[in-house]
C-alpha cells in the first residue's frame, strides 16, 4: 500500500509539473505546496524529485518544436539554417543572467524563499503585475521571435531570474518581461518555452550533481513515473496555451494567482 501510495504522489506531481511548467502559475510553487499536504519524507529526495521531473517537460518542447529548433535538419536552407542557429544564439544570451544567479543563490533560495509564505506572496504579487500589463493596450513591437534582437533577449533573461524565487514562475516571469519589452503573446509565451530547455536541463545537472543518485529502486521509479507523466502531460498544456492565447490574454492566470496566494495565506494563519 505504501509503495502504491508513493506511485500515485508521482504520478499527481508529474501532473502538476506538466500543468504549471507552462501555464504562468508557477511549477515549483505548486510542487512544493502539495509537498506539505503530502509529505514525501525524504526532504532530500524531493529536492531532486521536483527538478528532476523536469526533463519531461523538457522533452516535450523538443519534441513539440523540433524542426524550429534544430539548425541541422535537410528540410531547411541555408538562410533558415542560419536564422535558427540565430535563435540559439538568443536562447543561450537569454539564459545567462538566469543561470549564473541560479548557481550562486541555489542553496539561498532552497534554505530561505521555498517557504509557503513567500510562494502565496509571489503568486499574488505576480498575479497583480499580469492584470496590470493586460489592462494597459499597447502594439507590440515584435510579433515574430524572428524579429526579437539580442538585446532585448538578454532582457527577458534577467526578468527570468525572478523565478529564482518559487511562486514566482519561470514562465510567468519571462512572459511578463517579454511583453514589457514588447513582445506579443505568442512571441513571449514561445520564447518562454525555449529558454525553459537549457535553464531546466542545467538547474537538473545542478542538483544531480550536489545530491547524486544514492537513491532506493522505489524512488528511482518515481522519478521516471514523475519525468513520463510531466513529458505527455506537457503536450497538451503547451498546445492549451498556444491556442488560448490566440483569443484571450493571461489576465485569468492573474486572478488564478491572487485567489491561490490569498487562499494559501489563510491556511496559513487562520
Amino acid at each position: 500500500m505504501n509503495i502504491l501510495i508513493e506511485i500515485i504522489k508521482a504520478i499527481i506531481l508529474g501532473i502538476i509539473q506538466g500543468i504549471t511548467e507552462w501555464l504562468p502559475i508557477s511549477s515549483t510553487g505548486h510542487l512544493i505546496l502539495f509537498e506539505q499536504i503530502m509529505p514525501f519524507g525524504d526532504a532530500k529526495f524531493f529536492e531532486l524529485f521536483k527538478v528532476i521531473i523536469q526533463f519531461g517537460s523538457i522533452l516535450a518542447v523538443c519534441i513539440l518544436y523540433f524542426n524550429r529548433l534544430n539548425p541541422l535538419t535537410k528540410r531547411k536552407n541555408e538562410v533558415q539554417k542560419k536564422a535558427t542557429w540565430d535563435l540559439w544564439l538568443k536562447i543561450i544570451i537569454g539564459c545567462i543572467p538566469g543561470g549564473i544567479a541560479g548557481v550562486f543563490l541555489d542553496d539561498i533560495i532552497e534554505d530561505i524563499l521555498s517557504g509557503v509564505v513567500v510562494i502565496a506572496i509571489a503568486l499574488i504579487f505576480y498575479g497583480i503585475i499580469f492584470i496590470i500589463i493586460e489592462n494597459r493596450k499597447r502594439l507590440p513591437k515584435y510579433t515574430k521571435l524572428e524579429e526579437l534582437d539580442y538585446k532585448t533577449a538578454f532582457g527577458i533573461g534577467c526578468f527570468q531570474m525572478l523565478a529564482l524565487v518559487p511562486g514566482t514562475s519561470r514562465s510567468g516571469s519571462t512572459i511578463i518581461g517579454a511583453t514589457i519589452l514588447g513582445c506579443s503573446r505568442s512571441v513571449a509565451s514561445e520564447f518562454s518555452f525555449f529558454l525553459a530547455v537549457p535553464m531546466m536541463a542545467g538547474a537538473s545537472l545542478l542538483k544531480l550533481i550536489k545530491i547524486g543518485l544514492n537513491f532506493s529502486g522505489l524512488q528511482i521509479a518515481m522519478l521516471l513515473i514523475g519525468t513520463l507523466v510531466s513529458f505527455i502531460v506537457s503536450i497538451f498544456a503547451i498546445r492549451f496555451l498556444l491556442n488560448y492565447i490566440r483569443k484571450h490574454d493571461f489576465k485569468i492566470f492573474g486572478y488564478y494567482r491572487i485567489v491561490l496566494g490569498i487562499i494559501i495565506l489563510l491556511l496559513m494563519f487562520i
